[in-house]
Order: C-alpha cells, then sequence, then structure tokens
C-alpha cells in the first residue's frame, strides 16, 4: 500500500488475553453505559460490542458492588476488561481482586502517596496494567498558571509527572492517556509525548459529543494523531450506542490503511438522477455486511447509467433504478435484478464470494 503509516515503536503491554504495543495491532476499545452492577446487562452489552469488532472493553466502577460485579462480569465475556476508577484508592484495589485485567486511574485524584502505594503494591503482584489517564479539564491548577492556561504541553508534563510517581514506587507496567475535546491540542499534545515516552498510547478525542459531530472530531483527530505512527489502542467516544464507537473506529483505522478487513461500503452522494432511496438502501447495506468477514470495497450507486463506471474501483457493487437494478463485479455489468431483490442478490453473491 502507498504511504504506509510507520508506527513509532513502543513497548508491549499484556492486558487479559490481548497485548497492545510493539508491533501489536492497534485495538478498538468501548466502555458499557450500564450499570457496572447490573451484571446480566452489563454482559449482554459486551458480548454484542465484541461481535461488533470491539476489542477491550472499559467498565465505570463508582461503587464496591460495581468492582466486586466484574468478577461475575469477566465469566461471560471473552475480551480485557478495563476497570475505570475514580477518587477511591479502594475501589483500585477491589476491581484488581475481582479479575480487572487493568484499572484505569488519575493518580492525581486517588489519594495521597500512601493510597497511590497500595494501588501499586497489589497491581505490582498480580502484574495488572495501570492506564494513567489524565484529561485537559482536571489539569493542576499550577500547571495552568505555569503555561498560561490550558495547554498541550500542561498535559503532557501532568501526565508525565503521574508515570513519575508510580516508577519511583517500583512498577512500570503502564499505558498512558492524554486526552482533550479541544483536536488541535489532542493533536499536539501526543505528538509531544510520543518523543518522550515509549508507553503505549491509548488515543481518543474525549467529550467529543454526538454520534454526528463526535464522529467528525474523532475522524479529525485520531487521523491526524495515527498518520504520525502515534497510538497503540483506540477510542472514538460517542454520546449514543457504544456500538456506534466500534463501527467508527474500524472505518478510521481502515481509511487510513491501519487496519484491513471487513467490507468498505462506498456510496455515490444523490442527484437530481436519483430514482430510488439510495440513502436507505446504502445504510441497509452497511448493516447487512457487517457480519460478512471479507476484505472487500462495496460499492452502492444510485443510478444504472454512470452506477457501472462509478463502481469501476470497488470489487462488487449495486446500482438501483425504476423497478429493476444492476449489480456489478469490477465495473462490468454482471446481472440485472429486479429493484425489491437487489439487497437479497447483494447478499447471496457477498455470501458465495469465494467460490
Amino acid at each position: 500500500m502507498e504511504n504506509k503509516i510507520t508506527r513509532k515503536h513502543t513497548r508491549e503491554v499484556q492486558i487479559g488475553n490481548r497485548t497492545i504495543g510493539g508491533n501489536q495491532p492497534i485495538l478498538i476499545q468501548s466502555m458499557t453505559n450500564t450499570r457496572t452492577e447490573d451484571v446480566k446487562g452489563t454482559i449482554a452489552q459486551i458480548q454484542k460490542l465484541t461481535a461488533a469488532g470491539c476489542e477491550i472493553i472499559r467498565c465505570a466502577v463508582p461503587t464496591m458492588e460495581a468492582a466486586e460485579a466484574l468478577a461475575e462480569i469477566k465469566k461471560g465475556i471473552t475480551i480485557p476488561l478495563v476497570a475505570d476508577i475514580h477518587f477511591d484508592y479502594r475501589l483500585a484495589i477491589a476491581a484488581m481482586e475481582h479479575e480487572a485485567d487493568k484499572i484505569r486511574i488519575n493518580p492525581g485524584n486517588i489519594g495521597d502517596k500512601e493510597r497511590i502505594q497500595a494501588v501499586i503494591d497489589v497491581a505490582k503482584e498480580r502484574n495488572i496494567p495501570i492506564r494513567v489517564g489524565v484529561n485537559s479539564g482536571s489539569l493542576e491548577k499550577e500547571l495552568v498558571e505555569k503555561y498560561g492556561g490550558v495547554t498541550a504541553e500542561g498535559i503532557v508534563e501532568s501526565a508525565l509527572d503521574k508515570v513519575h510517581i508510580i516508577e519511583d514506587m517500583g512498577y512500570d507496567n503502564l499505558v498512558i492517556s492524554i486526552k482533550s475535546s479541544d483536536v488541535m491540542m489532542c493533536v499536539r499534545a501526543h505528538t509531544l509525548i510520543a518523543d518522550e515516552t515509549d508507553y503505549p498510547l491509548h488515543v481518543g478525542i474525549t467529550e467529543s459529543g454526538t454520534v454526528t459531530s463526535g464522529n467528525i472530531k474523532s475522524a479529525m483527530g485520531l487521523g491526524m494523531i495515527l498518520s504520525q505512527g502515534i497510538g497503540d489502542t483506540i477510542r472514538v467516544s460517542l454520546t449514543g450506542d457504544p456500538l456506534e464507537e466500534i463501527k467508527s473506529a474500524k472505518i478510521i483505522l481502515r481509511t487510513l490503511g491501519i487496519r484491513e478487513g471487513g467490507i468498505e461500503v462506498v456510496s455515490c452522494p444523490t442527484c437530481g438522477r436519483t430514482q430510488i432511496d439510495l440513502i436507505g438502501l446504502a445504510n441497509q447495506v452497511e448493516d447487512m455486511v457487517s457480519d460478512i468477514p471479507l476484505n472487500l470495497k462495496v460499492a452502492v450507486m444510485g443510478c444504472v447509467v454512470n452506477g457501472p463506471g462509478e463502481a469501476k474501483e470497488a470489487d462488487i457493487g449495486i446500482a438501483g433504478g425504476i423497478g429493476e437494478g444492476l449489480l456489478i463485479k469490477h465495473g462490468e455489468i454482471y446481472k440485472k435484478v429486479k429493484e425489491e431483490e437487489l439487497l437479497s442478490a447483494l447478499r447471496y453473491e457477498l455470501l458465495h464470494w469465494s467460490e
């Protein structure tokens, strides 16, 4: 592939049954929005996310009941489980004791050094990695004053300070996460920290927004960061169904040429020649191909006049007209079908692609 991205080398970190860093693939993360105490509901959501392509899952642990639920949740899932901890060091310890594969903490809000040390001691004993997370919204007052506001430099200094605290306590099984809702600040912070450390980086644009605005901000920010070879695991943070985060992450990685696999759907914009419900058809195709494990490009075109030519770069495509449609393979008309049979005809061809 032309202009293939060369990734920056980071150390490997084992998270449950997966590894990030080094030459490992960039893994896709999401976070449950169920109550973690609801074991059955949380397992059901994680299983759906796993089927969609989620490779690491994080759960909020705001209570001791939630921490204790992790052990039961682990029994019903197949991907690594990360416990998200704020403020209470006892919850971090309990999460590790109940089989969390990794914990996410900000040492700045977990308590004094004795409490941080207590967390580190359990992590070291169980060899559980710690994700050190720093957000621009929680930047320390002294760093805000030092840099004249919230800046990328301040975020990086804050994160490395937290890392050094843990290193000084004799532990270095770490992953770093630095996030901001300001896309350009987030990009600069990652560029800076990648030159300062070889710990794996979890990348995302925090509080990015709804499915529409959040996708655009995440695609821009993650695209700029990942294109520099920075990042070992990602999350697209959206206000909405976590399944949308997985879809978006897969598209971002595939668009950058970082990941292969999965069907890419391309479709033409609507125009005055469009004689079918192209928007509805394209969405139906995208949903329909989500469970088909082929590395193909599928084109969805709105008219039979220009469809075959515009679908030339796709492996297979469909073009619709009034009452009829075309199946197109490698830019050539392969078969005519009734309009209402387009979707089923396409799925049949994909399911029998390798025959």
